[in-house]
């Protein structure tokens, strides 16, 4: 099946998507600052803002999976977050082109929007938030994404490289489902990611799907579960908390609110984790 490069495996996404390749028939290698707590396959340490050594650990690769980023806004000062998250980004784009790599994944994120982390109390323009709503962030995290999806959309241009974007939901392993009783009867708690998730095993899907997927180009994709984090169904949801926003479709039960038809119908990919299934109501 070829040789994967996964950036950041170590991390909170990394396992399951290291897990969904090397199922599936592929030799994966594991690129990142630390080892894994469960290794799963070999991990090669390094700096992905050094461009030498993306190329030494990106030879011989058909495709990367970039994962690896300072995953929040606020965490560092702004600059640092922008410059590791650019740099890291366009380093491995720049090396897999130039390597003859023929696809790519980068994680983008539902921040970009800007709604989750507005300081100025943002709302969405409209739901289900699709891949066509504004760009609209405050803070260098989301911006750093949008640079991301353009460098990426450049990269394309220049080689003919595929790259797709994964603009992510909240990222929820298996293990932290046990949070959700916490919070899925109050609206307010997640009301700035307009109550998505996405299930990393879920997600590790639609990351493999994208390698195997032709023709793609340069696309971002919104990676979201069917339904909502919330035991409030979603119409209540949005009477409760932004009854000024404008529903673009008709919604019905505990739909999601943050639109991933554009990946599922792209893709061929369907989320099957669902929140209810690991939490006793």
């Amino acid at each position: 099946m070829g040789k994967v490069v996964v950036t950041g495996g170590s991390g909170l996404l990394g396992r399951d998507v290291i897990k969904e390749f090397l199922n599936h028939g592929y030799e994966v290698v594991n690129a990142d600052l630390k080892h894994p707590a469960e290794p799963l396959c070999q991990t090669v340490i390094v700096d992905l803002t050094n461009l030498g050594e993306v190329y030494g650990v990106l030879a011989g690769a058909d495709a990367v999976i970039h994962l690896a980023a300072i995953p929040v806004a606020y965490s560092h000062p702004n600059e640092v977050t922008f410059e590791n998250n650019v740099m890291s980004t366009y380093n491995i784009l720049e090396a897999a082109s130039t390597l003859g790599i023929k696809k790519a994944v980068i994680s983008s994120s539902e921040s970009s929007y800007g709604i989750c982390f507005s300081k100025q109390n943002l709302t969405p323009q409209y739901v289900p938030v699709d891949e066509e709503h504004p760009q609209l962030p405050e803070e260098s995290y989301g911006l750093s994404k949008i640079v991301n999806e353009k460098t990426a959309d450049m990269i394309n241009q220049r080689t003919g490289m595929q790259v797709v974007s994964m603009r992510l939901g909240n990222v929820i392993t298996p293990e932290m489902y046990q949070n959700f009783p916490d919070f899925i009867h109050n609206p307010e708690i997640r009301k700035t990611i307009v109550w998505s998730y996405i299930d990393t095993r879920d997600a590790a899907t639609a990351y493999r799907l994208a390698v195997e997927t032709d023709g793609l180009g340069s696309v971002a994709l919104n990676l979201a579960a069917d339904e909502t984090s919330m035991d409030i169904e979603s119409k209540e949801l949005m009477s409760s908390v932004f009854p000024e926003v404008e529903l673009k479709k008709e919604i019905s039960g505990y739909e999601t609110l943050l639109s991933n038809e554009k990946a599922k119908k792209l893709l061929n990919w369907q989320p099957v984790h669902k929140w209810r299934d690991y939490v006793k109501l």
